[in-house]
């Protein structure tokens, strides 16, 4: 592996890197840990075929990076980690992740696992066999059930208040919303916008997922993957891979706002400062899409159906005091979020020097 791990680590201030091995079931991952001040990391797992230990690496210690982000701004007491196992999605197994629950359960609680791209709610099953740090269980199984759905519904405050922050309502009635992904949020999330009277426009390499959507609604308009970018809209919604708004796409955009729960759109730092300067609303999507994070992290302790949603209403509330930071001191909203999360750290690490005896 040329990337050297120690750099990485000390550059984005990372705690802890386990790599684990099990030659039984062929099991491949990574663990990251990123910051525990705010209390222990938690983070789904990753499965994917990466091309190389390098990437692998690369992506565990940009999303454990960004669930501090996204823990910090959602006002939960818990870090940021994440887990990747290297492999095919569809030649996955039992053993493997009832073995990688042995490897959670080493930690002892500093880190807590569930599903994300590639792995299912049953593979969690297998795996809280092994360790009591799993979360997004089905509710047969004391879990809180399909976290896709909360999720959708926190996008949906994030679009509304994004709505308000740049219509001045957050009405959504008449309002063209495009959105990039029906996965397992993307569908969901055509459901609540068409309850509240918008204009959907969807895109997604699956043609499965695009039939799935116009047999349950007839009035979606359907778009090539590679024309959703200029697609003149109000809103457009990422719900798919990352790093969309990038130099190619951030010229081509024909939108006023940005909302949607795909993990790290921006590329890079300055394509949130391209956007601010072209005058699109760019909504943080750790914030946006933080719903499903409240969900899981409310099973630890007893989840609470009423609980969670007002959790997630917060979303909406969040994001107009970043826009208002924002706004006051020229920043983009990136980086208004990142200063919250930040000072909010430093206020726990601060109150963790008194001694409580």
């Amino acid at each position: 592996m040329s990337k050297k791990v120690f750099e990485e680590m000390e550059k984005h201030d990372h705690e802890q890197i386990i790599f684990n091995y099990d030659k039984t079931t062929g099991l491949k991952s990574i663990i990251a840990i990123h910051d525990t001040t705010l209390g222990p990391a938690l983070g789904g797992c990753r499965m994917l075929p990466y091309e190389s230990e390098e990437e692998a690496l690369e992506d565990v210690l940009r999303l454990s990076k960004g669930m501090t982000y996204k823990c910090g701004i959602s006002g939960v007491d818990f870090g940021g980690g994440k887990a990747v196992v290297i492999g095919d999605p569809e030649e996955k197994t039992e053993g493997m992740f009832r073995s990688l629950g042995r490897f959670v359960e080493t930690l002892k609680g500093r880190y807590y696992t569930g599903t994300d791209v590639g792995t299912m709610p049953d593979d969690f099953v297998n795996c809280y066999r092994e360790s009591d740090y799993v979360v997004g269980l089905p509710e047969e199984f004391g879990g809180s059930g399909n976290s896709a759905i909360n999720t959708a519904f926190g996008t949906l405050m994030g679009i509304k208040a994004s709505a308000r922050e740049k219509f001045s309502s957050d009405s959504l009635k008449g309002k063209k919303v495009a959105i990039q992904g029906l996965g397992k949020v993307g569908k969901v999330l055509v459901d609540f916008l068409i309850d509240e009277g918008a204009e959907v426009v969807v895109t997604d390499i699956s043609k499965d997922n695009i039939k799935e959507v116009q047999d349950k609604h007839g009035s979606v308009e359907v778009v090539e993957p590679d024309a959703i970018y200029d697609f003149e809209c109000d809103i457009f919604s990422p719900n798919a891979l990352g790093a969309v708004i990038n130099d190619f796409t951030v010229e081509k955009l024909n939108c006023q706002v940005i909302a949607g729960a795909a993990n790290n759109q921006l590329k890079e730092e300055k394509h949130g400062r391209m956007l601010f300067d072209k005058g699109i609303l760019f909504a943080p999507d750790y914030i946006v899409n933080a719903g499903g994070l409240i969900q899981v992290s409310d099973e630890i302790g007893g989840h609470n159906k009423d609980r969670i949603r007002k959790k997630t209403e917060r979303i909406y509330d969040i994001l107009l005091n970043v826009y208002e930071i924002s706004r006051k001191d020229n920043i983009t909203p990136e980086e208004a979020a990142d200063k919250l999360v930040e000072d909010r750290i430093n206020t726990v690490q601060q109150l963790q020097s008194n001694f409580v005896g």
